[in-house]
């Protein structure tokens, strides 16, 4: 029998958003990883916040927000706020209930700054790896290292002489037109009027450069969990003195490895590692190519055969490459901006 197209509330639902939640689905488990941080946390949030006032929005609400936001690729903490007003399974994981508003977008911004002031961040993720710590799931001797360009919310259009000089510009004061043909730029004569820091970059040859910072990673290979992060200016030698830091930064004196890729196969990176008691796994980066006078020469590595004979040379040069998967979610929604055309103005978004 056919069943009729009618929409009939009920006055009362007796149902909470954990209802919704299929079992065994994989966000419960990254909760309770999450929710075990938090807890520890608890002292922290109590110093950052004033004992008098409004209410907030409770801090643990909001970075489980974040971890939202970057598990799934959400593009805005507007969309976020969005979805928390009808996903349930959002709703349930950042701990809103049935008959809970969801807040508004503009709360990730009051609250921002006391986040990165304080480093909540950085603090949230140091309990996360003190839980794998615990559970006996970090190596302490086999690591790799890796970065990736993180692209700056600033626009070409944004960078302008340092000395002051005017620009060729044209079209609307909104949206200027900006006649970039035979003008040299570069970091060292141009800066962003949006974001000073960020540089112009580009990790390929055949790429053009691009407003970046970079991001790493320092990976332990046991189970391939991030270990370290950081966020630098971007330089072509920014990937090998971030890897320093964070190799001296790692605890205990004992001998470690480190697979690389042939970035790093250069002669002060490789003697910074042994000097501190760090085998470079790196890939040998050898090539041929013609010298000013016409003749082939080829590159030589700084990695020899006392390093390439050894077994785990040839294990870390695998395990290595799968730090891309820890850039997964950077590559594949923060790198290439999304476009949409309004009228004749084109937003990044």
């Amino acid at each position: 029998m056919r069943g009729a197209d009618i929409t009939q509330e009920s006055l009362f639902v007796m149902k909470r958003t954990i209802d919704y939640i299929p079992a065994g689905h994989p966000l419960i488990a990254i909760r309770e990883i999450l929710n075990q941080a938090l807890r520890e946390l608890d002292s922290m949030f109590e110093s950052i916040y004033e004992e008098r006032g409004r209410y907030s929005v409770p801090p643990e609400w909001l970075l489980r927000g974040l971890v939202l936001q970057a598990l799934y690729g959400i593009r805005s903490e507007r969309l976020l706020c969005e979805q928390l007003g009808y996903n349930m399974l959002y709703r349930w994981f950042v701990g809103l209930g049935m008959e809970d508003a969801a807040w508004d977008h503009s709360t990730y911004t009051q609250n921002r700054d006391r986040l990165i002031e304080h480093e909540v961040i950085k603090a949230l993720f140091g309990q996360v790896m003190k839980q794998a710590k615990d559970a006996d799931l970090l190596s302490a001797e086999h690591f790799s290292v890796d970065g990736t360009l993180v692209r700056a919310w600033v626009s070409h259009k944004s960078f302008v002489p340092k000395d002051g000089s005017p620009t060729d510009k044209g079209g609307s004061k909104s949206n200027p037109e900006v006649d970039f043909k035979r003008q040299k730029r570069s970091n060292d004569t141009h800066e962003s009027t949006t974001d000073a820091d960020a540089r112009l970059f580009a990790k390929s040859s055949k790429a053009g450069a691009i407003p970046a910072y970079i991001g790493h990673v320092l990976m332990e290979n046991r189970n391939k969990l991030a270990v370290d992060t950081r966020l630098t200016l971007a330089s072509g030698t920014a990937e090998r003195e971030a890897a320093l830091a964070m190799l001296e930064a790692l605890p205990g004196k004992s001998r470690k490895t480190l697979g690389a890729d042939k970035n790093y196969d250069t002669e002060d990176f490789v003697a910074d590692c042994r000097e501190i008691n760090v085998t470079p796994h790196v890939a040998q980066n050898t090539y041929e190519y013609d010298t000013k006078t016409g003749k082939r020469a080829k590159r030589e590595s700084n990695i020899d055969a006392r390093t390439t004979r050894q077994g785990g040379y040839a294990v870390s040069q695998v395990i290595r490459k799968m730090i891309e998967t820890l850039f997964g979610d950077a590559k594949q929604y923060r790198q290439k901006p999304q476009k949409r055309r309004h009228g004749n103005t084109c937003f990044q978004i």
